[in-house]
């Protein structure tokens, strides 16, 4: 049995409820009320990034929140929750799990991801979401300690560049390999594929952009009218 609050997540759809940058989606009221709209029509859980929109929608929903904060640099490819003092923040705001960026690229400062784990898990007391991008990198997060395993970061980086998504083989590796829950995130497009991902062993499944993304679904749409 693993830790109460990621047996809430077995076996259901998590949405992730994010906006880009500038994007008038990009507002803590806003992508709370995606979060809870997603939470009424049966999310067993959300993915929130940054702070104040993770203390938004924690003041409006009761299922679990994974939690993250995106600093982007121009010196580093790690952007997911890269540090413990994010992690920190992430925790403060009310998230229930923290999810970091669990590859093997460098990360800042030179930090190790099995320290980030341990601080998290000593000083926060929150379960840790590992996204990963290769079979390698999931071994090693779950030698690490890392509860949760995740596909997020597959195809995004140079060790899993070409690899399809949603990453179905990836999955069928890991829950052959690991005791541990494994989540696919990425490329997650249609309620089909959600049933493959299931059929091939994850414990629960991420969908972003396809439900929560309106500039792209409004972009794809726009690019079949007359005016384009």
């Amino acid at each position: 049995m693993s830790h109460p609050v990621i047996e809430k997540l077995r076996g259901g759809l998590i949405v992730s409820c994010q906006a880009p940058t500038g994007s008038p989606l990009d507002d803590p009221y806003i992508l709370s009320a995606l979060a809870l709209v997603a939470e009424q029509n049966g999310a067993a859980g959300v993915r929130i990034n940054m702070p104040a929109h993770i203390a938004a929608t924690k003041a409006r929903i009761g299922v679990p929140i994974i939690g993250i904060e995106k600093v982007v640099t121009e010196r580093l490819d790690v952007y997911i929750t890269p540090t413990f003092g994010v992690a920190r923040r992430v925790s403060e705001s009310g998230a229930d799990i923290i999810a970091v960026d669990a590859t093997r690229r460098l990360r800042p400062e030179g930090e190790k991801i099995e320290n980030l784990i341990r601080q998290i898990q000593t000083e926060l007391r929150k379960p840790i979401m590992a996204d990963i991008s290769t079979f390698e990198e999931a071994l090693y997060a779950a030698d690490c300690g890392a509860e949760i395993l995740a596909t997020t970061l597959c195809g995004y980086t140079e060790s899993s560049k070409g690899v399809p998504l949603p990453a179905l083989d990836l999955i069928e590796q890991l829950t052959r390999r690991l005791d541990a829950p494994v989540i696919c995130e990425g490329g997650v497009v249609s309620p089909a594929q959600v049933r493959q991902a299931f059929d091939c062993g994850a414990f629960a499944v991420v969908v972003g952009t396809a439900i929560t993304g309106v500039g792209s679904r409004v972009r794809q749409f726009a690019a079949g009218s007359r005016r384009f």
